[in-house]
């Protein structure tokens, strides 16, 4: 128990300092995740929408398959890209392996498929007069789909945290992508992941900290859009 509070003592101590270390760690992790969020909402909300609003031959099985991808393991990720952007794939020459790049690669492919669910869930769970009176109202195409995200756009908002949340989470990809080097690619999981088994448990466990609070501010914040919506 001594062992745990000293190092709880010492974690607090590195978090209130403001360590220099460690918040690199946490603005690495931070700046990577929200780049792969936006650019991955950038994608799958007009997806999402569209998917939600037309009826096509295999949209069943589309669905099925993006309830498949939103449970795959991050290594899987990690292990096709990197045979993707290894110096002997066919991306090699992009020079993109232990780069922030891949490590947002992954993660915007990691949770597409979450956002997109997730938008085609709010649409469908939307007032089922909101179709018909666009159509009335004459609304097509771009303009059809940027209403009807207006209308969701708290729910399509708590699909992008819950995204976001996946990928500030995310290890494995990270780890092989990346290469957890120092001030370029370690992230916050990474970082606990070499700490720990460097043995230095307080650094581990100041990170550890800050990743549960920033996962409380994100569920907090998502408790408050849902309160919102109703």
């Amino acid at each position: 128990m001594d062992y745990l509070a000293n190092a709880l003592v010492a974690a607090l101590g590195l978090i209130s300092s403001f360590d220099a270390d460690l918040y690199q760690i946490v603005y690495t992790s931070v700046y990577i995740s929200v780049v792969a969020c936006f650019f991955a909402a950038l994608i799958s909300v007009p997806v999402g929408v569209t998917v939600a609003l037309n009826s096509f031959p295999g949209k069943r099985a589309l669905q099925h398959l993006l309830n498949t991808l939103m449970a795959m393991p991050t290594v899987v990720i990690g292990l096709l890209l990197y045979g993707m952007f290894s110096r002997m794939g066919p991306l090699g020459d992009w020079g993109l392996l232990y780069t922030p790049t891949a490590i947002i690669i992954a993660q915007c492919l990691l949770i597409m498929p979450i956002m997109i669910n997730l938008t085609i869930t709010a649409v469908h769970t939307a007032d089922p007069r909101l179709l018909p009176t666009l159509l009335t109202m004459g609304a097509r195409g771009f303009s059809l789909t940027w209403q009807v995200v207006r209308v969701t756009r708290v729910a399509i908002l708590i699909g992008i945290i819950t995204g976001f949340g996946r990928a500030i989470g995310e290890v494995g990809a990270a780890m092989m992508l990346g290469g957890n080097i120092e001030g370029f690619t370690r992230t916050m999981t990474t970082a606990i992941a070499l700490e720990t088994s460097k043995g230095e448990f307080e650094l581990a466990l100041a990170l550890g900290l800050l990743l549960l609070i920033l996962a409380f501010m994100l569920n907090f914040l998502m408790s408050a859009l849902q309160g919102k919506a109703r």
